[in-house]
């Protein structure tokens, strides 16, 4: 027993690059997640280092680590993540003892080749949302999913809407805050709107006294994200669709569907609150 957890620990960490971590957790806050991942980037920069003090590291030898990762078949998203480490742990050198220069400063990794994202296929969209509620919940999350397909929000700006502020059912527009608290204004669908007034008939016999979710729980608080995302992937499941449908994917998919029926990249690009087209690009 104690010889197997031996051998499953972490190898030990030179010193420095040891304290750097402890750094990040005590005084950043950085996620277990986050130092699970910079541990392993530090642990391969030992490796292509070979018995060389990282101290010593140089430009070029980061070029070269880099290019040996490709090489051996790593991804560009992992390389990515191992130079993030190594950025970050040469910026703590050059504050805390003086080192000269960072040598992972200016290093891309090579681009991994784009996948489109999964969506559902129209008939899909439809199945999902077609059969009537049977029930208050149900009601919910009817009017919630035709929302969130035909407006293509994120999850937390779906969560996030108030039921006394940004709902326009009369205009059929919703206004959200996405990403750094931009705010946009879409188009809600006319099968939505219906969606949402045989709710809104209904929400005050669920909600909290108080409460200014538009989307509520059984115990008539805010559902949260997390909880969208079970009430998704349940009713996708008990309708046999055949793949697992999370959040993103119905966004992916108002995309999707919306680019080949339209063509027009750029008014995607604004519906989904992209800052850069290039985002709205991997669905074409």
């Amino acid at each position: 027993m104690g010889s197997r957890r031996s051998a499953e620990a972490p190898a030990a960490l030179p010193e420095r690059m040891q304290a750097w971590l402890d750094w990040l957790a005590t005084q950043r806050r950085v996620s277990p997640l986050t130092l699970t991942a910079y541990r392993a980037g530090l642990q391969a920069l030992l490796r292509l280092a070979e018995e060389r003090p990282p101290e010593s590291l140089q430009h070029a030898d980061i070029r070269r680590f880099v290019a040996r990762l490709h090489g051996e078949g790593q991804q560009g998203r992992s390389i990515a993540r191992h130079l993030s480490a190594w950025r970050g742990f040469y910026r703590w050198l050059v504050r805390e003892d003086g080192v000269r220069a960072n040598p992972a400063l200016g290093i891309r990794p090579p681009k991994s080749p784009s996948t489109l994202p999964r969506v559902l296929s129209p008939e899909q969209a439809n199945a999902l949302l077609d059969p009537e509620p049977q029930n208050l919940l149900e009601i919910r999350d009817i009017a919630m999913f035709e929302l969130f397909y035909s407006s293509g929000l994120r999850v937390a700006e779906l969560a996030g809407i108030d039921v006394d502020a940004g709902l326009d059912l009369a205009e059929g527009l919703v206004t959200v805050t996405g990403k750094r608290q931009r705010q946009r204004t879409v188009p809600v669908g006319s099968k939505a709107v219906d969606a949402l007034r045989h709710w809104l008939q209904l929400r005050a016999s669920l909600a909290a006294a108080g409460e200014n979710a538009l989307f509520v729980t059984r115990d008539g608080h805010r559902l949260s994200t997390r909880g969208i995302a079970s009430r998704l992937s349940t009713r996708a499941q008990a309708l046999g669709l055949g793949v697992h449908v999370h959040p993103h994917m119905l966004r992916h998919s108002f995309a999707s569907h919306l680019l080949q029926s339209s063509g027009d990249l750029r008014a995607v690009q604004e519906l989904l609150g992209h800052a850069s087209i290039r985002s709205t690009q991997i669905y074409t």
